[in-house]
């Protein structure tokens, strides 16, 4: 079985420590956690003893499963009963970007970024502060039209590209940038996805969506989003950090997860550096029929 997860790797919180002390004034919190039986525990949060906090990290080998959320595909992530994982799409944006970070720094939560190229270009502070604080680097294009379930296989792989590599830039990083691609308006097409599993991308759908796009109140935001986790159980959360409701949504989110007894899980892409472990059997992949 080839889901695992360890220690954080370098590219995570620890690691970029100093970055954060060079780049902004203010160091935002985070986890302090303790690894036991392969599992990472959130133990401390600075200044917020009840966060909600990230339980564990699992890391993934983009190569093995190029194709995971039940929305699309028949694989998803390999969590229990009760986990989520959060991502965000379409950003960065400030100030709602900026507002997302805050609020996840106040809370020890580590999330998953699926960035649009240009939009790394126009504020790549937003990039390397995400970075910096932990968060996983993903990209959603270089420019995001909705045109993928269409769009001829070269002209996709120019925008796939362009978007790594924008990013990239705007980390000044290219490692800090995972293989992780989700499609705008997760409009696929099969060919366009053996396009990026030929490249070693990792395609991310969703399990579940929140509809922060829609016309639709913060507080319909944290229904919806809730009603559909309940349903589940566990699963990837898609939301966007480029909405002010969804900021102003988030704080309330996270509370009724903590309420409800869920736990966030942060994922990671396996790198030279993180070795590879083997979850128990009860944690293999989750299939969906």
């Amino acid at each position: 079985m080839i889901w695992l997860w360890t220690h954080w790797p370098k590219h995570s919180v620890f690691g970029p420590f100093f970055m954060v002390l060079g780049m902004r004034r203010t160091i935002f919190p985070f986890c302090l956690l303790a690894v036991a039986g392969g599992t990472a525990i959130a133990v401390d949060c600075p200044g917020n003893p009840g966060a909600l906090g990230t339980s564990r990290a699992i890391v993934v080998d983009p190569t093995e499963h190029p194709l995971i959320g039940s929305q699309d595909y028949r694989e998803s992530l390999p969590l229990e009963d009760h986990e989520i994982v959060l991502t965000f799409d379409d950003g960065p944006l400030p100030p709602s970007t900026a507002r997302i970070l805050d609020i996840l720094a106040s809370e020890c939560v580590k999330a998953t970024f699926f960035m649009v190229g240009r939009m790394a270009q126009s504020y790549p502070a937003l990039v390397q502060r995400a970075y910096a604080e932990g968060h996983t680097i993903a990209t959603h294009s270089q420019n995001h039209p909705l045109t993928f379930q269409r769009m001829p296989v070269d002209k996709a792989a120019r925008e796939i590209e362009d978007g790594f590599q924008s990013v990239r830039t705007a980390l000044c990083n290219p490692k800090g940038v995972s293989d992780f691609f989700r499609f705008p308006g997760l409009l696929r097409q099969a060919s366009v996805e053996r396009y990026l599993t030929s490249r070693g991308y990792q395609t991310w759908s969703v399990d579940f969506m929140a509809d922060d796009w829609r016309h639709i109140n913060d507080n319909e935001i944290v229904r919806r989003a809730i009603t559909r986790i309940e349903a589940r159980g566990r699963g990837i959360l898609l939301l966007h950090d480029i909405h002010p409701k969804t900021a102003l949504a988030l704080p309330a989110l996270l509370r009724e997860l903590k309420a409800r007894g869920y736990k966030i899980v942060h994922v990671v892409e396996a790198t030279v550096d993180q070795r590879k472990s083997t979850p128990p059997p009860q944690m293999g992949l989750r299939c969906w029929s």
